[in-house]
């Protein structure tokens, strides 16, 4: 038998990008086994308990037969996301298009995987956003699917935490991922940005990784229903 079989198994979307797949790093560090699920990839992981599958979060038939492979599932990390920029978001497709990828794609494999999870007892994190709190004036659909994240965490978290599946959800700040390099490049952007963080610098994928890491662990274990804002301390400046 492969001894990797008797490993905890995380699933994460969106592993091969950005926060995703620095997820991916720490879980693997941490003993699990862990399977990417995405359509691009930054970096390869040579692992031997890892594996890499390309992946649409919105594609409802592939979320069902990943959902029959797995009798078992201890960790879900829904990092799968989109953003679209020069003000696509407000046109009525490119509002679909986010919200078909960070709301639905969240919520139908959580759906999907909800037998597996509560036949682990295992712990679900979804990725919410600092935009679930504040309104962004270029993304209204990322601002929208991230605030329903957060609401949609803390239902699941009500519903499921009784057959031992605790949701919840990290909302990152300003991180040095693919996603901010625009306004970590632009200098009229990042120094309003970097004045406004009490903390004055960017924040590390890793430093996210770590709290997906503990909220998925044993560690917090009476941690349920949270969104922990991972933003060095944006929000409350």
């Amino acid at each position: 038998m492969d001894m990797s079989e008797n490993k905890k198994l995380a699933i994460v979307t969106g592993g091969g990008t950005g926060l995703g797949q620095a997820s991916v790093v720490r879980l693997l560090a941490d003993g699990y086994r862990v399977i990417s699920l995405g359509l691009d990839v930054e970096q390869e992981i040579d692992h031997p308990d890892h594996e890499e599958r390309s992946f649409d979060v919105t594609d409802s038939k592939a979320i069902a037969a990943l959902a029959q492979e797995f009798d078992g599932v201890d960790a879900l990390v829904n990092a799968a996301g989109t953003i679209i920029h020069e003000k696509a978001e407000f046109t009525n497709a490119g509002f679909a298009k986010v919200m078909d990828v960070n709301l639905r794609g969240t919520q139908e494999i959580c759906f999907a995987l909800e037998a597996a999870l509560k036949a682990r007892r295992g712990a679900i994190v979804n990725f919410a956003s600092m935009w679930s709190y504040f309104g962004s004036a270029r993304n209204p659909a990322y601002s929208a699917s991230k605030g329903a994240v957060d609401s949609f965490t803390r239902a699941l978290a009500a519903a499921w935490s009784a057959d031992g599946v605790r949701t919840n959800a990290v909302a990152p700040g300003w991180v040095k991922t693919r996603m901010s390099i625009n306004a970590m490049n632009t200098p009229e952007r990042a120094e309003p940005i970097l004045k406004r963080i009490p903390m004055a610098r960017w924040g590390e994928p890793s430093e996210v990784a770590n709290a997906v890491a503990f909220l998925v662990s044993d560690q917090a274990s009476y941690i349920n229903g949270v969104t922990l804002p991972i933003d060095g301390g944006f929000m409350v400046a």
